[in-house]
């Protein structure tokens, strides 16, 4: 590694690294799930049901998830810039296709493929986020960079949502892969080489082999407890936002498809939790602010499940606002409780455990909601937040009160 000790809020380079990366985040995430606010439209067109129509968002979560510890090897022998560049263009194209595919078994194989290209910014980000920012100031970058994965995710979801109410969601995935290109252009000419990493290509001292990275992460009480959050959490999170559409369609609500798509603004209670989040770490901690923002979450698990249009949507705000919050935490402790060597492991298997649990439980808790209703559907996201809660209890005690 170089001597270089990381950028400081304030200069030229910390403000394009942090701009750059906010983009990064819009451009993956707005396509990663583009098809979410149109699931209802796609169970009538070519897939059977709610949880065949889930199963494009899984697709792709699923190819995310089986292509980051391979993209962390590659960050490592090419680095880190030119490799989240590869995914980002690579990906943009295969969305340029996504809309013309015309059968379940297609569009299942092209999203697929785009979750594969995809996983090179989340693979990376918080990697090279770690190595290029002063230490101490880590949390609070990763918090912006998370602020920016939720606007592209509320961006992809609106813009389909909206353009599909009047073209279908053919025109309304194709609306969101324009903006992803527009996205992927500003993070490519922003983000800054990067400066506190030498690739493998380059290096005249060999580091420790890949399986003695991945073997340092999966040894650490600490690293295990992180990917516990992120597989619980985010399933939990990304099961809500499949399926709550379904529920609100359907009586007491019978809500018009328009009106449902507005509920994805609840992920701008993300957008303002996350930096927010890395902030309070900072000052108070990291392991408080996250037992904090999973008790967030909870409590708006709760309040989704009382039969009232007003408790839904503040319910869904809180969920949402928690969720983020916990997941900047989370996601930016990993890498700097990290062997240094093994950074872009630690970040990999994090969204490896992250998006194993959207494809799994995204799917899944489909049949739940299916066959027994959004009671017994909301009762187990409920108990995966208090297993994520006591997991983090438990084992993160032992870490670092605060960034370092």
């Amino acid at each position: 590694m170089s001597g270089f000790s990381g950028h400081l809020p304030g200069s030229r380079e910390y403000r394009r690294l942090l701009i750059g990366l906010f983009f990064g985040g819009v451009a993956t995430f707005a396509q990663l799930y583009a098809t979410q606010a149109v699931l209802p439209a796609i169970a009538v067109d070519v897939a059977p049901g709610p949880a065949g129509a889930a199963s494009t968002v899984s697709a792709s979560t699923l190819g995310l998830a089986a292509a980051v510890i391979p993209w962390s090897l590659v960050a490592d022998r090419i680095g880190r810039v030119p490799a989240m560049a590869i995914g980002v263009i690579a990906a943009t194209l295969l969305g340029a296709v996504t809309p013309f595919a015309h059968d379940l078994s297609l569009l299942l194989a092209l999203r697929l493929l785009e979750g594969v290209a995809l996983g090179a910014v989340p693979a990376v980000a918080l990697a090279y986020l770690s190595e290029e920012v002063s230490p101490r100031f880590v949390a609070a970058a990763a918090g912006s960079y998370i602020a920016g994965t939720t606007v592209g995710g509320l961006s992809g979801r609106v813009a389909s949502g909206f353009v599909a109410e009047f073209a279908g969601w053919r025109w309304g995935v194709a609306s969101v892969v324009f903006l992803c290109a527009v996205a992927a252009a500003v993070f490519l000419a922003l983000v800054p080489t990067a400066r506190g990493f030498v690739p493998g290509r380059a290096r005249t001292v060999r580091g420790p082999t890949v399986r003695r990275r991945l073997a340092l992460n999966l040894r650490s009480p600490v690293q295990l407890a992180l990917y516990a959050q992120a597989f619980l959490l985010m399933g939990a999170f990304v099961a809500v936002y499949n399926y709550l559409g379904f529920h609100l369609a359907e009586p007491p609500f019978s809500l018009a498809p328009a009106v449902v798509t507005l509920l994805f603004l609840a992920y701008l209670a993300g957008t303002v939790s996350s930096p927010r989040a890395g902030a309070l770490a900072v000052r108070y901690g990291r392991l408080p602010v996250l037992l904090g923002s999973i008790g967030v979450m909870a409590v708006g698990v709760v309040a989704m499940s009382i039969p009232s249009v007003a408790a839904v949507i503040a319910g869904l705000l809180a969920f949402t606002a928690g969720f983020f919050a916990a997941h900047a935490v989370a996601s930016g402790w990993t890498p700097v409780a990290a062997d240094p060597q093994a950074r872009a492991q630690a970040s990999s298997l994090y969204y490896l455990g992250y998006y194993g649990g959207s494809s799994l439980f995204g799917w899944l808790l489909g049949l739940v909601f299916a066959s027994a209703g959004w009671v017994v559907f909301s009762s187990l996201v409920l108990g995966m937040c208090v297993l994520a809660f006591g997991v983090a209890m438990l084992a993160l005690r032992s870490a670092p009160a605060r960034p370092r």
